[in-house]
């Protein structure tokens, strides 16, 4: 082969575009928190067929809003370097494309839902859905708050595994969701911290945009990590877990915070960069923690 010969760079498939649109880090999240949610809420031996139609009725519909709102997001996308090359921004998935895939996931995911896990199930990821697409979408053009807004479809997971498997929403449901609410916010001030430069290029007002020096969004993380840590140990208050679960939430919640603390100080992108990785091992933990005490 001649040294000139140009390299064949491989070209994306449909395939993958289409399942880029699911972000499917962010379904396989949705459905360990479910997961969770389904055993803490079950009484007795679990069903697992009736968890296998919560688990795949639950991606589907967050998969289908995770489709839409990388449709409803293809301006702003387009202008950010991280986001820019994605298949609906990037032009090589039509509007119309994206839109008929992103209703037919969410459709057969509520369906399966409200005819497998029941209709308080379905309810509760139609809620999801349509507050993650018409408040937390629109709200990321126009103020911070929005990472708490955010928060709240990010939260319900758990909320739907709970339902599914008791029919009825409990106060153990709520605390689940407190905890998942609580954990989001300096999850997404780290993220925001490290991209800070593509929000604003992509004109999303970020907390880490409107606050350059970094000052009030490590206060935020530190508040909200401190708070994640007392609200963390109430499930064992409220005798939903024993004592091997308490311990593990309290190092978990120590250990959390001070990455938090230390993300504060320092105030760096390689600091944000640990307090990102700090909390995906935190969930995992405590997820973890949660199952195996149920168990």
């Amino acid at each position: 082969m001649s040294a000139s010969a140009s390299v064949v760079v491989p070209r994306r498939t449909a395939v993958a575009d289409y399942l880029e649109l699911t972000k499917p880090r962010i379904t396989l999240t949705v459905l360990i928190t479910t997961l969770v949610g389904y055993v803490m809420g079950t009484r007795g031996p679990v069903s697992f067929s009736r968890l296998g139609v919560t688990l795949a009725g639950t991606a589907l519909v967050a998969a289908g809003a995770s489709a839409l709102n990388m449709l409803l997001e293809r301006r702003t996308d387009a202008l950010m370097l991280r986001t820019r090359n994605r298949p609906v921004a990037a032009g090589r998935l039509r509007v119309t494309e994206a839109l008929a895939f992103g209703l037919a996931l969410t459709l057969a995911g509520l369906g399966l839902l409200r005819f497998g896990a029941g209709a308080l199930a379905a309810l509760v990821a139609l809620l999801t859905w349509s507050t993650y697409l018409f408040a937390y979408t629109p709200l990321k053009t126009r103020t911070s708050l929005s990472t708490i807004v955010g928060a709240f479809p990010g939260a319900l997971p758990p909320v739907i595994g709970w339902a599914a498997a008791r029919g009825q929403i409990e106060p153990g449901a709520v605390v689940l969701f407190a905890i998942l609410f609580l954990w989001q916010i300096p999850h997404f001030l780290a993220i925001a911290w490290i991209y800070r430069e593509d929000y604003a290029r992509g004109g999303l007002p970020m907390l880490p945009v409107l606050d350059p020096a970094g000052v009030i969004t490590g206060r935020q993380a530190v508040a909200n990590s401190l708070a994640l840590l007392l609200v963390s140990v109430v499930p064992t208050i409220a005798g939903l877990t024993g004592r091997l679960y308490f311990v593990g939430a309290v190092c978990l919640g120590v250990a959390f915070t001070s990455v938090a603390v230390w993300s504060a100080i320092r105030r760096t992108a390689a600091a944000a960069r640990g307090l990102f990785l700090a909390s995906i091992l935190y969930l995992l933990a405590l997820c973890t923690l949660l199952l195996v005490d149920r168990i």
